[in-house]
């Protein structure tokens, strides 16, 4: 029986030959029913999402960045329902973790054709993510680099947001892993990985992997342009756990207390500030489509 594809498309999001020409590519493969929905904004993906599977479908595909596939993930956890993705966003980072490239043909080959891979998710304060979330400096850069900015410059849109925020004040915060304080003092920023690159294609968590059952955990300490220098020349240089203004380990379970109120990110999607974090890992949440025989640790790892 040819199965009920679905479609979950960003209509601002470009990839190739455009929406049409994805159409196409879809209908020259043995479907039954086709779903098609676009969506204005990410955060309206998730409904569309729930009609797909509510409708039947055995496979959806994302058109978008990591935003809409971490909205769409959001549903989609636990479903079994294998996601496949198009890589349309400004960055990227989850489908070039997952060998995924931005060219359309190879992209909808795979979500036939590809591997299904069991993949880990993280959870926090309720809401799944496939990348990484943080609270601190680096939720705050993220809100700043505005999506008119993202989309004339790209990853450099990043990189103008994070000089803006490297003189922010430190925090106080009380970091709990699996029910044990890990970390008491002030902070600039606190970061859970399920893949090892964040924003602006830094690799900070070396040896992350989206299918050991693990969350990546990390706290810096760093304040002002020369610090945080320094720990991004590390992070570029060699591994993120050997800066001193960088703690790093995994967990389960976390939980984090903040003095004042923090704005937070999940998969660089800003979200309102709180002074709680609850996340914890979801193993094996996700079936994603991949290349055959595609490490689940990033592109050469």
């Amino acid at each position: 029986m040819s199965p009920t594809v679905a479609v979950i498309a960003h209509q601002k999001k470009t990839l190739g030959a455009g929406l049409d020409r994805l159409r196409v590519l879809i209908t020259e493969q043995d479907v039954g029913e086709l779903l098609w929905y676009e969506v204005p904004k990410s955060k309206k993906a998730p409904k569309k999402v729930r009609k797909a599977l509510k409708a039947g479908a055995d496979l959806v595909f994302v058109w978008g960045g990591d935003g809409m596939v971490q909205r769409c993930a959001d549903v989609l956890a636990g479903s079994g329902v294998p996601m496949a993705i198009l890589p349309a966003g400004t960055a990227n980072l989850f489908a070039s973790e997952m060998g995924v490239p931005a060219d359309l043909e190879e992209a909808v080959r795979l979500g036939f054709h590809g591997e299904r891979r069991k993949l880990d998710l993280g959870v926090l304060n309720g809401e799944h993510f496939a990348v990484m979330a943080g609270a601190g400096f680096e939720a705050q850069m993220i809100a700043d680099a505005d999506r008119e900015a993202k989309g004339r410059l790209g990853r450099l849109a990043y990189i103008g947001a994070a000089v803006r925020h490297v003189g922010g004040p430190l925090v106080p915060m009380e970091v709990k892993v699996d029910g044990a304080t890990w970390f008491e003092g002030d902070a600039s920023c606190l970061l859970l990985g399920n893949v090892g690159t964040i924003t602006g294609g830094i690799e900070a968590f070396d040896d992350a992997r989206p299918d050991d059952g693990w969350l990546e955990v990390g706290v810096s300490t760093a304040k002002g342009p020369v610090q945080w220098a320094r720990v991004l020349g590390r992070m570029t240089a060699g591994r993120s756990d050997e800066s001193p203004f960088v703690r790093i380990t995994r967990a389960r379970k976390v939980t984090a207390r903040f003095g004042s109120p923090l704005m937070y990110e999940l998969d660089g999607g800003d979200r309102e500030e709180t002074t709680e974090l609850k996340a914890r890992v979801a193993p094996g949440a996700l079936t994603v489509c991949v290349p055959a025989g595609e490490s689940t640790g990033g592109p050469g790892k």
